[in-house]
């Protein structure tokens, strides 16, 4: 299972990169995607709106469920990937072929620095699936 040392994690199986420019990118672990099975469907209707840590900011639809994703830390969202989002690129397989770089879901602008230490490292998540 591929868990880069490089960046966060959180419980519900997100990952977090924190960007040179202060937003952050998230996506789904490499194992969340290889436990949905091969994603048919991304939706993120919050870009522009301020979600809190916790809150659900979109889904995915695997062929057989459909699994909220949950906000790592509170901010704006700024961006769906367009690769991703039906009406753009629409290849929602990205996240199954490349969690951790071009199947990226959302960047955001977080608005509470403080909840980042909360995130789990490399280290933690990979206890944590074991």
């Amino acid at each position: 299972m591929n868990t880069p040392d490089n960046l966060k994690y959180t419980n519900e199986h997100e990952w977090v990169r924190m960007e040179e420019d202060g937003s952050i990118t998230i996506g789904i672990t490499d194992f969340a995607q290889s436990e949905l099975g091969e994603l048919v469907y991304v939706e993120v209707d919050t870009v522009g709106e301020e979600v809190a840590k916790d809150e659900v900011f979109g889904t995915v639809e695997a062929v057989k469920t459909t699994s909220d994703l949950f906000m790592p830390v509170s901010g704006e969202v700024l961006e769906f990937n367009e690769k991703i989002d039906e009406s753009e690129g629409d290849e929602p397989g990205l996240l199954n072929s490349d969690p951790y770089g071009d199947g990226w879901i959302v960047k955001i602008r977080p608005t509470v620095e403080s909840e980042l230490e909360g995130l789990l490292s490399a280290e933690d998540y990979k206890a944590m699936i074991a």
